[in-house]
């Protein structure tokens, strides 16, 4: 158990330090690519982080031999979205409310009506995607490659998009911090280093939440719902604490929107591909409270009206679930 305790502390502080230098080379990579701030964060940070919880969920489906692990692909599938969703933007509200000066708490309009648009993307996929898991019929597999083209268009629609709002150079590189614009290929190298940091540090971390999970009692479901997205999520929760302390909130929410259009399109084409995809009672339960916090996310982003209190509100709806599910 203690040695458990230790490696769970020692790969937390490793991904948040990995991911310090990982936010610091994708800021870099995106300028030398010349994207806006919401791409950045939304694209390149997103798809980076998002790998973790991508690979767990298909090394489970594929490596599964039994309905359980079956189902733990699938609560992972829907465990990230509703960690994202509750934690993720929770996040964001706490550590505006901690670090920030009362002037600073507040989110520019106009990254409300981005970040709005980006809820409604998701709520609409998620809505067709748990759909899906309610009915069976064959054929469903076929539906796959749907989601993997509404990511490309969701991609495609941020590259478009420009951004006017960034005036200012990002922090020195950390690999370079004497150099005025560094070279692309020490951006590369730091930005792709800290990222294979991250991944390891945070498969580390999945087994030890699982570790801690067993000795707690916690069936597999249990532990794909509730333990192994929050360790998965770990990388965009990272970034979020580095991002709105260094003031660009934009980025934060720009990365957990976009990370979370990846876990609504390509991890539920994996289930379609490799599962019936077919809910139990508590994956449905999960999915519902997702849509719920999204719908309350989204109207206050497309109101204009989202606060750092608001959003860390939001948080409450994934611990009144946790213990719902505990009871049960």
């Amino acid at each position: 158990m203690l040695i458990t305790l230790l490696l769970f502390l020692a790969s937390a502080v490793t991904i948040y330090l990995a991911c310090e230098y990982f936010v610091n080379g994708i800021e870099w990579t995106g300028h030398h690519f010349k994207l806006s701030q919401s791409a950045t964060g939304s694209l390149l940070a997103a798809l980076g982080t998002a790998l973790p919880e991508c690979i767990v969920t298909l090394t489970a489906l594929l490596m599964g031999n039994s309905v359980a692990q079956q189902e733990i692909g699938i609560g992972a599938a829907l465990g990230g979205p509703l960690v994202l969703a509750t934690i993720g933007y929770a996040a964001v509200g706490l550590t505006l409310l901690l670090c920030m000066g009362r002037t600073e708490r507040a989110i520019d309009g106009e990254v409300q009506r981005e970040i709005g648009r980006d809820q409604r993307w998701f709520i609409g996929i998620f809505l067709v995607a748990t759909a899906l898991g309610l009915v069976a019929f064959s054929g469903k597999s076929w539906l796959a490659p749907l989601f993997v083209l509404v990511y490309l268009v969701y991609v495609r629609r941020e590259l478009k998009q420009s951004d006017s709002h960034e005036v200012e150079l990002p922090e020195p590189l950390k690999l370079a911090p004497d150099a005025g614009i560094p070279p692309l290929g020490k951006v590369l190298l730091q930005t792709l280093g800290a990222l294979v940091v991250v991944a390891l540090a945070a498969q580390l971390f999945v087994h030890q939440l699982e570790s801690m999970g067993e000795l707690f009692g916690l069936s597999p479901v249990l532990a794909a719902l509730l333990l192994s997205p929050v360790a998965t999520e770990m990388p965009e929760l990272m970034n979020v604490l580095i991002w709105v302390r260094q003031g660009k909130t934009r980025l934060a929410l720009a990365n957990i929107s976009g990370a979370m259009m990846i876990q609504g399109t390509i991890p539920k084409a994996f289930c379609l591909l490799f599962t019936p995809w077919l809910l139990s009672g508590a994956m449905l339960a999960s999915a519902i409270v997702t849509v719920l916090a999204m719908v309350l996310l989204w109207w206050g982003f497309r109101r204009g009206a989202m606060t750092a209190g608001r959003l860390a509100l939001i948080g409450l709806l994934y611990l009144c679930f946790c213990g719902w599910l505990l009871v049960m």
